[in-house]
């Protein structure tokens, strides 16, 4: 018996699952270095809501990466996160930091 394909991410995301955990764990990592930016005000849950989403586009936007809203390679690069774990989410960090107002910041000053 063959297990579709969604099926099967779905298990493996499902909540309380390992792979959900890490990957929970690594957008609070994601959130915590955006609010340490200025670009995210919502609170750091996990979760990769509008919020999240829009605050990564104010990101991308300040660089000269395409604001997509989506994690690539450039993105976590440019905002230092890696998706190992055992990194520190500052220690890459790009040293420009643009404070500049989102839906969820929109009292930040700048751009």
């Amino acid at each position: 018996m063959r297990i579709p394909a969604i099926l099967l991410v779905a298990l493996l995301l499902a909540p309380g699952s390992a792979a959900a955990q890490d990957s929970s764990d690594f957008i609070k990592r994601v959130q915590e270095e955006l609010k340490a930016q200025g670009f995210y005000a919502g609170p750091v849950n996990g979760d990769f809501g509008p919020y999240t989403q829009a605050a990564l586009a104010q990101f991308q936007l300040s660089r000269p990466l395409p604001a997509s809203g989506q994690l690539d390679v450039d993105t976590l690069l440019a905002l230092g996160v890696a998706r190992d774990s055992t990194a520190s989410a500052g220690e890459t960090a790009d040293p420009r930091s643009d404070s500049r107002a989102s839906p969820e910041n929109p009292q930040a000053q700048g751009g």
